[in-house]
């Protein structure tokens, strides 16, 4: 009896051991995780079809994120912007998000903050002229006297959803297809969907200012048969 008893000590005190392992390599993990998450690097799920036919809901990214640097934006690019009206930062509500999005790998969070963060792809930069015919943006690159098709001036290769636009659809309504031509400011960008239809973006936010561009998309990781870059 007293061996047996001896026997249940050690075998209990080596699962408490065991265990404390695991805790501290699970607490170790998601102190790296909120790191990246929060300074490097954010994971997110695609909420809307407003990217197709290159990019469906339910497809997961890697971002890059803009709290510490702000690598260089590109043409043609795919961004998340954050169109929520500036407020002071939750630190609560920002960590019980990150832990929530941990566990439920991404299925879920803490807040509605996803409601205002959109996934737009960079048609012009700052200096840039643009103007758009039939759903298709026309970019003077800043310096440059000659006019160019977005899909020339892109640095990557994407397609677009061309909607079939009522006969008596003119330009003052909302989404049209037609803008004339302006220069964004220095610190501007010109953000559209690939699906051009009623979705919202710069024809109807206007041109996005930096401090809204919360990342850059660096990597699709889910679905396997469409990773890579957007």
């Amino acid at each position: 009896m007293k061996k047996r008893s001896l026997y249940s000590y050690k075998e209990e005190k080596k699962y408490r051991r065991q265990l404390r392992f695991v805790l501290i390599w699970i607490a170790v993990f998601f102190a790296i995780y909120v790191c990246f998450t929060s300074f490097l690097f954010s994971m997110r799920v695609v909420l809307s079809d407003s990217m197709q036919p290159g990019i469906h809901a339910k497809d997961r990214f890697i971002f890059s994120s803009y709290e510490l640097y702000t690598p260089e934006l590109q043409r043609g690019g795919v961004v998340l912007v954050d169109m929520e009206d500036q407020a002071k930062r939750d630190i609560f509500m920002e960590f019980l998000d990150k832990f929530i999005r941990f566990w439920t790998f991404q299925r879920a969070g803490a807040s509605e903050k996803e409601e205002f963060l959109y996934l737009k792809r960079v048609i012009a930069l700052p200096g840039d002229e643009v103007s758009m015919t039939n759903f298709v943006a026309r970019v003077k690159k800043k310096d440059s006297p000659y006019w160019i098709t977005e899909f020339e001036s892109s640095e990557r290769y994407y397609e677009v959803i061309i909607p079939q636009a009522p006969a008596l659809w003119d330009r003052s309504l909302p989404f049209s297809g037609t803008i004339d031509s302006f220069v964004l400011g220095e610190d501007e960008y010109f953000l559209l969907s690939d699906d051009r239809s009623n979705t919202n973006d710069s024809r109807t936010w206007g041109p996005a200012p930096l401090k809204r561009i919360k990342g850059a998309a660096l990597f699709r990781y889910w679905p396997i048969t469409r990773i890579g870059k957007p």
